[in-house]
């Protein structure tokens, strides 16, 4: 039986074969076609950009100065939605559960991303898992600061005082589990002291008592915390930070003090859903880390006492990584929670 023949003479069979590999070589090129045209074509509407607590706070600021500078160069709008409930735990929730397309963004920090996962033992996001790091832009070291008439002029008379009647002395905070709990609970736990916790709904209400004389110590944000000790209505005994903070350049580090090898800046990033594209994912960190950098953004985050990171990539992820387990382990020895 002859082979049928078409287009000028082929046999049918290479044909067909050739029709075929014109196929799949169409296909490889319209698919390479569509992913540079996705890439050229990303970000083509507004980004949404998840603050996990209200606005007027630390996690706000920080997402709100990032996103008016990553607008222009995203060449689309980046609008901040303010998630709030269960201290960041609902916003960030949705943050990990949103689609992974490269228009959600989350503003994470050493709150959300590494002292949740141990202060709550059924928290329904995994920080390590669940995110990518865009950039780390800034961080914040805290104060110790205490009421004026305190008797103790240094962390380490504190300690010693405490040391020798536990449970006299007592420390505010934010609520339970914030950064100004878990930080001052972690430090007592390592000089091996104990004075009591007085949670407060948010740092306001923490420091009318403390300026009114009712509590003796409270761990806040540096910055926060500067106007009332250069008023002279507080002392400032110690700084959180691995050095000593602009914000009070006389005040020694927890570790200079001798009390405790313990340090910790809160820093604050941008962060996506796991499974964004690569090209999407690459696309934010280039803008993110430009507007990280810009002038603007630097001059606004040191006017208000944090430091400038613009950290990237693999530096970001191995920060995020190092503090979830380091903090994570200190947690759980000190026993710390949430409520």
């Amino acid at each position: 039986m002859t082979q049928g023949l078409t287009c000028k003479g082929l046999p049918k069979r290479r044909f067909i074969g050739f029709l075929s590999r014109l196929s799949v070589l169409l296909l490889v090129n319209f698919l390479g076609h569509g992913s540079a045209l996705a890439q050229e074509t990303y970000p083509n509407h507004p980004l949404k950009l998840i603050v996990p607590q209200p606005a007027g706070g630390g996690f706000d600021f920080v997402g709100r100065t990032l996103a008016d500078a990553l607008a222009p160069l995203l060449k689309q709008p980046v609008v901040v939605e303010n998630r709030t409930g269960s201290g960041t735990v609902v916003g960030t929730d949705a943050a990990a559960k949103a689609a992974p397309d490269g228009y959600t963004l989350l503003v994470g920090s050493v709150s959300n991303l590494a002292l949740n996962p141990a202060l709550y033992p059924a928290l329904p996001y995994d920080s390590l898992r669940d995110f990518e790091p865009v950039g780390l832009a800034v961080s914040y070291s805290y104060t110790l600061i205490a009421r004026k008439d305190l008797p103790f002029k240094s962390l380490a008379e504190l300690v010693v005082y405490a040391r020798a009647n536990p449970g006299r002395l007592t420390y505010a905070s934010a609520g339970n589990g914030s950064g100004q709990h878990v930080l001052a609970a972690a430090l007592w736990h390592l000089a091996k002291v104990q004075l009591t916790h007085v949670p407060y709904r948010g740092a306001q209400a923490a420091y009318n008592d403390l300026l009114g004389g009712r509590v003796d110590v409270f761990f806040d944000l540096s910055p926060t915390a500067r106007p009332q000790v250069e008023a002279g209505n507080l002392l400032a005994l110690a700084v959180s930070g691995a050095g000593r903070s602009p914000m009070h350049p006389l005040v020694p580090t927890i570790r200079e003090t001798g009390v405790a090898a313990l340090e910790l800046e809160s820093w604050f990033g941008l962060f996506v859903p796991a499974k964004t594209p690569r090209l999407e994912l690459a696309r934010l960190r280039q803008d993110a880390i430009a507007a990280m950098k810009s002038a603007d953004v630097v001059a606004r985050f040191e006017k208000a006492g944090g430091r400038p990171l613009a950290l990237g990539g693999e530096d970001a992820r191995l920060l995020v990584k190092k503090d979830v387990e380091r903090w994570g382990s200190l947690i759980q020895d000190a026993g710390i929670k949430a409520d």
